[in-house]
């Protein structure tokens, strides 16, 4: 008869025997795959889906339930626009409506809504002038119309916009739902023959290197891939830092949006009111109704920095005071709050996506956001499974490069707009 201590010297034995077993696995063993994408928010999902669409075989890795609140990429609404000051980000906004159209021919499914959109820029503010926004409009053959206060609070009574305002106005800005289309590229993705594991998280990527591909540990087993795309946002140093490629400088945050019951819901039914930006530091943006009697209203990186792991999903009632004094002053009719809820940004100063092979691992393809890619996932996306799987986009990406960790964090720009 074995003795309590002594069952539990040979159970520990044991695990240690299993551990041993699992570690020392041959690759050859392994399930084997073309691509595998770590985390499946917005980014990973399109990724994911464009990869299989490609017919590469593709692995999905998600460390929690797929469609969590956790991240980036949940609740229902997202702004998609072609309109940035930046060229390269007008260009691959042009291609990622593109990619919006096939997504929803693909699904059978509506995800985006267009409902015109202005850019609220005040004159002297620390954002750019309308003059300099509207230059890359010009070089990508975008349409505009310049609006003065006058004209904006005529054509729309819901706001009460001051004098010293500049508009620019777009009329293909519009929303895109986002925990919907997160959904449907997922099921696109395993449409295509992808194999998507949910609350498998990656502990480990060990790139095997010249080109042989990087073993993947994760909580539920290891896996071989060719190509590894990595879209962890908020985790992402955690595997980067091993491999000497943390990423300088990347901030989380916890951002909160709050939704609010207008005292006229008609006046701000999306045929009636458009998705609107405020250009200037803090940034704000918002909604029209979508989906339901309420306007939704939210500030661009609110400085709430937090570790992912141990977010509280509270509100900030100062933070939700702020954003009501603002709205007090463009939107007085916004009415009462309704609810606001959370979400987080992984954040480098500059704003500027991250898209590429690590400079000293090529078989693993980041893809960062920087907490404003929602509305060009499906494209970002593509250009990872391309990078992946071809070795080149056709896309301009040269604004996006990945962060060289010797060179320290990039300087911050005055704005992402």
């Amino acid at each position: 008869m074995i003795s309590g201590i002594s069952a539990h010297y040979h159970q520990e034995s044991f695990l240690k025997f299993l551990s041993l077993l699992y570690l020392s696995t041959p690759v050859k063993q392994m399930e084997r795959f073309d691509v595998a994408v770590i985390g499946l928010g917005a980014l990973g999902s399109a990724a994911a889906y464009q990869a299989a669409a490609k017919g590469a075989k593709t692995l999905g890795l998600e460390q929690f339930e797929l469609g969590h609140v956790r991240g980036a990429s949940s609740d229902t609404s997202r702004i998609i626009r072609t309109s940035y000051g930046s060229p390269q980000y007008v260009a691959l906004a042009q291609a990622a409506y593109k990619d919006w159209d096939e997504l929803q021919k693909n699904a059978g499914v509506q995800l985006v809504q267009i409902t015109g959109g202005v850019v609220l820029l005040p004159r002297g503010g620390q954002a750019s002038s309308a003059s300099e926004f509207t230059a890359s409009l010009d070089a990508c053959g975008v349409k505009y119309e310049l609006l003065s206060s006058k004209e904006v609070n005529e054509r729309w009574p819901g706001f009460k916009i001051a004098d010293d305002i500049d508009t620019v106005y777009t009329a293909d800005t519009g929303i895109v739902h986002a925990s919907k289309a997160v959904t449907a590229m997922q099921y696109q993705a395993r449409a295509n023959g992808a194999i998507l594991k949910e609350n498998h998280r990656v502990d480990k990527i060990t790139p095997e290197g010249n080109g042989n591909g990087v073993v993947i540990e994760t909580s539920k087993g290891r896996f071989w891939a060719k190509k590894v795309i990595l879209s962890a946002d908020a985790w992402v140093n955690k595997l980067l830092r091993p491999l000497g490629a943390e990423i300088q400088g990347l901030t989380v945050m916890q951002e909160q949006v709050t939704y609010f019951k207008p005292l006229d819901p008609e006046r701000y039914d999306p045929k009636n009111f458009p998705v609107w930006i405020w250009g200037d530091d803090p940034v704000y943006y918002g909604f029209p109704a979508y989906g339901e009697p309420s306007i939704k209203a939210g500030q661009d990186r609110q400085r709430n920095v937090m570790h992912p792991d141990h977010r509280t999903f509270a509100p900030s009632p100062e933070l939700l005071n702020k954003l009501t004094k603002f709205m007090d002053t463009i939107i007085p009719e916004h009415g009462p709050e309704l609810r606001t809820v959370t979400c987080q940004y992984a954040v480098t100063p500059d704003r500027q996506f991250m898209i590429g092979p690590l400079k000293n691992h090529p078989d693993i393809i980041l893809a960062q956001g920087n907490g404003h890619a929602f509305k060009f996932s499906p494209a970002i996306g593509r250009v990872a499974a391309e990078l992946a799987i071809d070795g080149e986009t056709k896309e301009d990406i040269s604004l996006f490069p990945v962060p060289d960790p010797s060179n320290g964090p990039r300087r911050a720009m005055s704005s992402h707009l």
